[in-house]
């Protein structure tokens, strides 16, 4: 994989749809799947977070898209974030990850199904000892979800400098799932939040991680490792070289945001590997008008798509 990334961007593609109330558009979960994109998001406005899904075949037709709020459907109201959606092969079952004060998930047969989705379910049965420990006055947040050939390994962090992991096998899954440990650690705004992991062939994976940066805006590094359990090693992973930040990205018109914030690589191999081709690769990503002041859950986020412009491929 490259150790130096460039990217282009469009400029906002999906944000709140007018009169509905909400702020922004966070968090986004994408696959490429029957000929249509799949986006699963937040929703944020003051009152909290909760979950929408759109699908579409362009996105130039997503804003204008029918948008599925998930509060409305088994999964119900009440604090709901940051999702992940991918297809459990085993189980021939689609997942959706979330966190709702624990690592939450719920199950559907038929992705385009809004109303299909299963009543909320959680992975621990309450907030493990070495987050209550470690995150102190901050949040458990952000589940990613990753399986290798023979375990299903649970990536979170705790916007305190701490990337977690924890696991149980393929054929437990989505029972059994062990206590937590350190997977990375550094500064809090080094290695803050909205992890997401693939698998980028030849035994490799990827992993990336939102920081802040020394202006206050958000960007993303990145590491690889030979194993999800493995030690992982840096990429692209300091704010002059890294993986995603408004300083390697060039807009198409206006640089809308400043902060290259948490988001999803597109994928169109959908199931529970995250196996991505790291070739021109495509992400899907919240930014933020700069010039937004406000309570953080005010803001108003909106997604844009990166498409990497220098791939070796």
């Amino acid at each position: 994989m490259s150790h130096h990334f460039e990217w282009s961007s469009s400029g906002p593609l999906i944000g709140p749809q007018s009169g509905s109330g909400i702020a922004g558009i966070k968090d986004p979960s994408v696959v490429f799947y029957n000929g249509a994109y799949h986006v699963f998001a937040s929703t944020a406005q003051e009152s909290g977070y909760s979950l929408v899904y759109i699908t579409f075949a362009d996105w130039a037709d997503a804003q204008s898209s029918t948008f599925h709020y998930l509060d409305q459907t088994p999964i119900g109201s009440g604090y709901r974030a940051a999702p992940e959606i991918f297809y459990f092969e085993p189980q021939k079952l689609w997942y959706l990850v979330y966190q709702n004060g624990n690592a939450a998930y719920s199950t559907n047969t038929d992705i385009t199904d809004p109303s299909g989705w299963t009543d909320p379910k959680t992975f621990y049965p309450s907030e493990p000892a070495l987050i209550q420990q470690d995150a102190g006055t901050n949040a458990w947040v952000d589940m990613w979800l990753i399986c290798d050939p023979t375990t299903c390994h649970l990536f979170s962090s705790d916007d305190n400098g701490q990337l977690f992991r924890s696991s149980t096998s393929l054929s437990d899954f989505p029972a059994g799932m062990g206590a937590p440990v350190v997977a990375l650690q550094d500064s809090q705004y080094a290695l803050f939040e909205a992890s997401n992991v693939y698998s980028v062939g030849n035994d490799t994976y990827l992993l990336i991680v939102e920081a802040i940066g020394s202006d206050g805006n958000r960007y993303f590094r990145s590491w690889t490792s030979d194993a999800l359990d493995g030690i992982w090693t840096g990429l692209a992973e300091t704010e002059a070289n890294p993986f995603a930040r408004s300083t390697n990205v060039v807009f198409e018109g206006e640089a809308w945001t400043q902060s290259i914030s948490h988001g999803e690589m597109v994928r169109t191999q959908v199931d529970q590997t995250l196996r991505i081709s790291p070739c021109k690769l495509q992400y899907l990503y919240q930014g933020v008008d700069p010039t937004a002041t406000g309570d953080y859950n005010t803001l108003p986020w909106e997604l844009g798509l990166l498409t990497q412009t220098n791939s070796a491929c």
